[in-house]
């Protein structure tokens, strides 16, 4: 799928947002108020009320997405997601947290947990990557769309398809515009873990 796949309406929403508008290879959304991603960990509650435009994969897929977005409250969070059902996922991007933007990711297999790094690159413009193949989910983040470093490399549930796309959230509040472009859905690069290109 080539990069315009925001135009041709492909995807399905989960929690399709109020404001949102499609054009070309981009798409603008706000978020609603107190969207999340997350089930029981630590907190106990379950979530599932964050915004995820998915498009359907084959068993074995590369996606690619550019996100766009001023990260300033407690837990904003935009970038890409993979998702089988409501307790099989992984969500992956930047996430405000502790006075500054984080690089973020949730897997979760029945239960979320959450992994972050200070993201050392300009937060507002950023790229996403990830790889499922036989089992295994890799992601990757890149500050130029060029240079792909790890972010994770774990096992994630082997399934006949995924769903994959761009997810933002904001637990604590409302109104976070955000803009995604670039985003490529194709076959897996079959790339050597240690190879960043």
């Amino acid at each position: 799928m080539s990069a315009a796949i925001f135009a041709r309406h492909d995807g399905v929403w989960l929690n399709e947002p109020e404001r949102w508008t499609a054009q070309g290879d981009g798409l603008e959304i706000v978020t609603d108020k107190a969207t999340d991603f997350w089930q029981k960990t630590h907190y106990g509650f379950c979530r599932d009320s964050g915004h995820f435009l998915g498009f359907q994969t084959a068993e074995a897929f590369t996606a690619e997405l550019r996100v766009k977005c001023d990260f300033q409250e407690l837990y904003d969070q935009a970038g890409i997601m993979v998702r089988i059902d409501a307790e099989h996922w992984v969500k992956a991007g930047i996430e405000f947290s502790d006075g500054r933007a984080m690089l973020s990711s949730v897997l979760t297999n029945g239960q979320s947990d959450w992994a972050t790094a200070p993201y050392q690159h300009y937060a507002g413009d950023f790229w996403m990557r990830v790889t499922v193949t036989g089992g295994v989910l890799r992601l990757q983040a890149s500050a130029d769309g060029k240079i792909w470093p790890l972010v994770r490399l774990a096992p994630f549930t082997k399934a006949g398809s995924y769903w994959v796309g761009p997810m933002a959230c904001t637990p604590e509040r409302e109104g976070l515009p955000v803009t995604f472009t670039k985003f490529s859905l194709k076959p897996p690069l079959g790339k050597d873990l240690h190879d960043l290109s």
